[in-house]
This record gives structure tokens, C-alpha cells and sequence, in this order.
């Protein structure tokens, strides 16, 4: 047993784990109103399955939207499957949580930041956890984080 609470790797798991049960409630019922996300992730990540020639035009990573047109949505425990179009040419995705960096659901303002660095390596995670709330135009691009901490009085 650890002699520290790993503050950084739980939230990042709580985070996660937020992200199945919207994909999943999605998966069921659709999406309610005007809900849409922007989800970028990392490319290069082991698990990350695209097709060659996406994974060519995005080496490090890609933000996908789901919105408009998706289909075949099967969330697991480990990640989710998508097809989307991209220049009318339906392509799958297969999406690790742990390959996501941004989830952002710009309807209700609503953004997650993960930091790059992954749980394993996260042995002082010190004040920062690694998890930020960001406005829906700072997730999908590099802009001002804002903290967690910034939230505490």
C-alpha cells in the first residue's frame, strides 16, 4: 500500500469514467437536444484504431466530432467504437479513455483536459492533477487551462 492518496490518477479515472456514462447514455437514446462533442485523442496511443490514411494525415492527434452523423456507437469499458464521415467516406473508430485529451460538449459549455502524461507515470502529482475544466473553445485548441484548483475558495 502506498503511503500517498494518488489524487491525479483517481480523477483521471472518475474523469474517464464520466466519459462511458454520457457515450453510453448516447449509445441508448441518441443525442438529446442540441448536445455535441469534440473529442481529441491521442493518434499514436497502442490501442487507437483508425485507418492508415487518417492516421498518416493526424500523426500525434485528432479531434473528431460526433454530432450530426454517426453511427454503429458501442461503448465498453475500455473505450468506444464510431463510424464517422470524413469527405463522405464513413470510416470506424476505436477510441481508447486513456487516448483521450479533450471531451468537450460546447452545448452546456462543458470541457475535460486531460494532460498527456499517462497514470502510471504520474508518481507526485503534487497540486496539479492533471485534469482541468476548460470553456468549450479552449478544449479542442491549445489555449488558457483553467484549473481545478481555480474553482476552490
Amino acid at each position: 500500500m502506498s503511503d500517498t492518496i494518488d489524487y491525479g490518477r483517481l480523477m483521471h479515472r472518475a474523469m474517464r469514467g464520466l466519459i462511458q456514462e454520457v457515450l453510453g447514455d448516447v449509445q441508448a437514446h441518441g443525442l438529446p437536444g442540441a448536445h455535441h462533442f469534440f473529442i481529441t485523442f491521442d493518434t499514436t496511443h497502442p490501442e487507437a484504431q483508425l485507418a492508415d490514411w487518417l492516421r498518416d494525415r493526424y500523426p500525434t492527434e485528432m479531434t473528431v466530432v460526433i454530432q450530426h452523423w454517426y453511427d454503429g456507437l458501442e461503448v465498453t469499458d475500455d473505450g468506444f467504437a464510431v463510424t464517422l464521415n470524413f469527405g463522405d467516406s464513413p470510416e470506424p473508430l476505436y477510441i481508447p479513455y486513456d487516448a483521450i485529451q479533450t471531451f468537450v460538449d460546447p452545448s452546456v459549455e462543458f470541457g475535460l483536459r486531460f494532460d498527456s502524461h499517462s497514470d502510471e507515470e504520474d508518481d507526485d502529482p503534487g497540486p496539479d492533477d492533471g485534469t482541468s475544466l476548460d470553456t468549450p473553445e479552449e478544449a479542442p485548441h491549445d489555449a488558457e487551462v483553467v484549473s481545478l484548483d481555480s474553482f476552490r475558495k
